[in-house]
């Protein structure tokens, strides 16, 4: 059975996968950053440190056959914040792979790559990035990042651009990008088991009637995802909007309006969901 390593175990995504992942029986190693994981089960393999530290990697990656790597800044910060975390941590987390033999790499990249396409849009994978902030930024540097070290370096990677990765839908956008809990669990197995996948890149987002994005592209891992966010749209849709009118109106939601300077009335007009 392949060895696993979860980076990030400790935020709100690893803690789900930890948790499924250790359930199914699957020989994990988890990693959080300076606060220690608390073990689910006796004897877990858990370690935790600074990703910018390359000793810290190779303890974290010897042995292990797939790396799902969720470890990082997750939200909009600082531009040194980012560069130190989403940049400088990730060369360090695949010339560990490099040195440590890692075959495959699962990178959490982000809907905030393309969060300034207007909501009116249906994106293919093969879109141009317009990330909205220097977080969606990052995520567009590790994309090209993962593809360079397959072209030079042989190892795979998955970059899934992950969309609102939570138990339920709970406001309009997430019609479009939820990614529910069970889709999640079985993409993770789909990355894991699947052949031959060199470098891909995915939408992280259920079969949701509104979605943005196509995601064709990851039938070549097996992914088939079942949820949709259907299912909650009339309780969703009964509550007012949280987002304001930039918000609505792209696809990044409220990370669009951070620093956001423009003052034409085209851009700030709200888009209505449709029914």
């Amino acid at each position: 059975m392949k060895k696993i390593a979860l980076s990030g175990a400790g935020g709100q995504l690893g803690a789900v996968l930890r948790t499924a992942l250790i359930a199914r029986g699957v020989p994990l190693r988890s990693a959080a950053g300076s606060k220690p994981l608390v073990p689910l089960v006796d004897g877990e393999d858990l370690m935790h440190g600074d990703l910018r530290d390359s000793a810290v990697v190779d303890r974290l990656l010897q042995g292990v056959d797939v790396l799902i790597h969720l470890a990082g800044t997750s939200v909009e910060k600082p531009l040194p914040e980012i560069i130190e975390n989403n940049l400088r941590a990730l060369v360090e987390v695949y010339e560990g792979a490099r040195r440590n033999g890692v075959r495959r790499i699962v990178f959490a990249s982000s809907n905030h790559a393309i969060g300034m396409y207007p909501v009116i849009d249906k994106l293919d994978l093969d879109c141009a990035l317009r990330p909205d902030g220097f977080y969606g930024l990052s995520k567009l540097w590790g994309e090209g990042l993962a593809r360079m070290y397959w072209d030079k370096h042989g190892i795979e990677s998955i970059c899934v651009r992950i969309g609102s990765c939570i138990e339920r839908p709970t406001e309009p956008r997430h019609l479009s990008t939820w990614f529910g809990h069970d889709d999640l669990l079985h993409f993770v197995d789909r990355c894991i088991e699947a052949e031959d996948v060199g470098f891909l890149v995915v939408w992280g987002v259920s079969a949701n009637k509104r979605s943005w994005w196509d995601n064709s592209g990851a039938e070549r891992l097996g992914f088939k995802p079942t949820q949709d966010a259907e299912a909650f749209a009339a309780e969703v849709l009964a509550r007012p909007n949280p987002l304001d009118a930039l918000g609505q109106r792209f696809q990044g939601g409220s990370f669009v309006g951070i620093d956001y300077s423009r003052d034409d009335i085209a851009a700030q007009r709200p888009v209505a969901v449709a029914a």
